[in-house]
């Protein structure tokens, strides 16, 4: 089986990662994806990936925190002298800075994400997107959703995309409450080379974002809420298996199954997909085998690895 999105990267798992992965081959989960969310956490995807086998690397950065690049911008911006007046992204979809404030652009955020881009383990583009969702709990203590933040995540999410068409890499989309602002960006810059290779990632309930992933040949991604989340179980009923990838999202969703009653300190696993996967054959009315056959080969086409490239 094959595990398309899980953070093994995070702080959740550290000095666990060998473990983790042990526990989940155990189960057969032999192929892990790791996504980044910023350039620390792509990084250590890197990292980690190129230590184990079966084990891939997605590098970008994640439209919650384009809020820190967003800050520092407003920042700057707020500041400047009087003839070069505030900053409007309305004015301009990817702002020129001088020497004195390059170093603070988005440019340069974007350019250590494209230096990952030469690692062989390095497969995708992600988790890139769009999210309006207001977090309860974040680190950044002024997090507020603003349009000109939403724009900044548009230009940087383009940005990715474009990188994601220029190296042949695959796209792992986060979209939440976002739907038409993903849809904007997705239909001015979406290219063929995208088709095949791109997943909405823990997709939402909605029959619209479906029908462009049909339209645009991507994959689904189901996660562990699908236990629980009644309206994600009538949807996935709806999504043909050839279409569906299985993900955990670890340390985050853990199934149901296992989240009532569990210790404070216990986060999701890869070894996890195993549950995920007889829950959605139960509601497929198919085998295990047949469902954990058919969402690895789906996942293996959208990465573009096979077992043989198991490295």
């Amino acid at each position: 089986m094959f595990d398309t999105h899980c953070h093994l990267n995070f702080k959740a798992f550290d000095g666990q990662v060998e473990d983790v992965i042990n526990e989940a081959k155990k189960v057969g989960v032999n192929q892990i994806m790791i996504p980044g969310t910023d350039f620390e956490t792509s990084k250590k995807a890197v990292e980690i990936a190129e230590k184990y086998k079966g084990i891939y690397a997605a590098v970008g950065i994640h439209p919650h925190h384009v809020f820190e690049i967003y800050k520092t911008q407003v920042s700057i911006f707020s500041n400047a002298t009087p003839q070069r007046g505030p900053w409007r992204l309305s004015q301009k979809q990817k702002p020129e800075f001088n020497s004195k404030t390059e170093k603070f652009s988005f440019a340069s955020d974007l350019k250590n994400i494209e230096k990952l881009l030469s690692h062989s383990k390095v497969v995708a583009i992600g988790e890139v997107g769009i999210d309006r969702h207001i977090y309860q709990k974040t680190k950044y203590p002024d997090y507020k959703i603003g349009e000109e933040f939403v724009k900044l995540q548009k230009i940087i999410l383009k940005e990715q995309i474009l990188l994601s068409i220029k190296y042949d890499k695959s796209l792992v989309l986060h979209n939440r409450e976002a739907k038409a602002d993903m849809f904007e960006v997705l239909n001015k810059i979406w290219d063929k080379k995208l088709e095949g290779r791109s997943v909405f990632h823990c997709c939402e309930p909605d029959p619209e974002l479906l029908k462009f992933a049909k339209k645009h040949r991507m994959f689904i991604g189901i996660d562990g809420d699908i236990t629980y989340y009644k309206e994600k179980q009538d949807f996935i009923k709806t999504v043909p298996l050839e279409m569906l990838v299985l993900e955990t999202d670890s340390p985050f969703l853990m199934p149901r199954l296992l989240s009532i009653p569990r210790p404070l300190d216990k986060y999701n696993e890869p070894k996890n997909i195993k549950i995920i996967a007889e829950y959605i054959a139960s509601l497929f009315h198919c085998s295990i085998d047949k469902l954990s056959k058919q969402t690895t080969e789906n996942a293996r086409r959208l990465f573009k690895v096979s077992p043989s490239k198991k490295v």
